[in-house]
């Protein structure tokens, strides 16, 4: 019988500190960074530092693809890919890559759209010319 009333007791006893030790500090917590934010912002920070500009949102996204349309109609029949096309063509430029127009060629030609060198060099001119590749 000793044990059992020992047995209860020490159950309402952890009971009793569980309870209060998770109302303490309520009022004064801060909101936690979470792993997945610091991953989010690893990885923003690496692509700022190579060069690459954040995903366009809204207005930016379609004064952007409207500049790509401009060069090539046809780039934007797939926006998502003409987006990442775009953001990693600001890395080689930003990156002082050489031979860009042809890069750019290479870059926004996938499934059914080809991309000329000459289209490229207008994709270049493009994107500096609304400052998207400012980082």
């Amino acid at each position: 019988m000793r044990i059992r009333s020992t047995a209860v007791a020490v159950a309402i006893a952890a009971a009793a500190l569980t309870a209060c030790s998770s109302t303490t500090d309520q009022g004064n917590s801060k909101p936690k960074t979470t792993a997945s934010d610091l991953a989010q912002k690893q990885k923003d920070d690496a692509h700022a530092t190579a060069g690459i500009p954040k995903e366009p949102t809204g207005a930016k996204r379609a004064e952007l693809l409207r500049a790509l349309a401009a060069a090539n109609p046809d780039i934007v029949k797939y926006e998502d890919k003409a987006i990442d096309a775009a953001r990693n063509q600001c890395s080689a430029i930003n990156g002082g890559g050489q031979r860009l127009d042809w890069t750019a060629s290479q870059r926004f030609t996938y499934r059914d759209v080809t991309t000329t060198e000459a289209q490229g060099k207008q994709i270049n001119a493009a994107l500096k010319g609304i400052g998207f590749c400012k980082v």
